[in-house]
């Protein structure tokens, strides 16, 4: 004698369909709050196409590195002697690695023994912005490129002649271009 199966409803227990709408509203809430509380969700956030400033000559520089991203972008600091820009002693001008605008003259660099690019001033006083570092407000202040906003580094009153000032600056956020003598 063979048995044959009832075919199974379509209907759902009502009890999970409950459930289920219960749980996706509330993950879907608990994504909003994340959301809203500034969370990001999801893969991260990679450089787009505005990491890629076009040169005087037309070719366009390549994108930034994660750790030119993390200092421009974020504010983060590289570790000391870690840029080969702290031993350049050629003839040029240092230019924002975000957006290529000239912040440092290679005239006005010197060795502070940091590790780091030190400058006694911008190459215009209208490349840089200088605001109140918040941790830091009576030691040093915050420098970004004025055209876009770039963290560079940060200023120190405890430079050589003739400012008095010591621009200590993350090698990874610039661009050394080297010139004719």
């Amino acid at each position: 004698m063979e048995t044959r199966a009832e075919p199974q409803s379509d209907r759902r227990n009502p009890h999970q369909t409950r459930r289920r709408l219960l749980a996706a509203a509330g993950l879907t809430g608990f994504g909003a709050l994340l959301t809203l509380t500034g969370w990001r969700t999801g893969p991260p956030r990679t450089a787009g196409p505005s990491t890629a400033a076009p040169l005087a000559d037309g070719h366009r520089r390549p994108r930034l590195t994660q750790t030119q991203l993390a200092i421009l972008r974020d504010g983060a600091t590289e570790e000391p002697f870690s840029s080969p820009l702290a031993y350049e002693e050629r003839v040029g001008h240092y230019d924002c690695a975000r957006c290529g605008s000239t912040v440092y003259r290679a005239a006005d660099k010197y060795d502070s023994g940091t590790g780091w690019p030190a400058f006694v001033q911008p190459a215009d006083p209208e490349a840089i912005r200088r605001s109140p570092e918040p941790k830091l407000e009576d030691v040093s202040q915050q420098v970004t490129c004025a055209r876009c906003g770039g963290h560079l580094g940060r200023v120190y009153d405890d430079g050589p002649p003739p400012t008095g000032r010591r621009h200590c600056i993350n090698g990874h956020a610039l661009v050394f271009i080297a010139t004719d003598a």
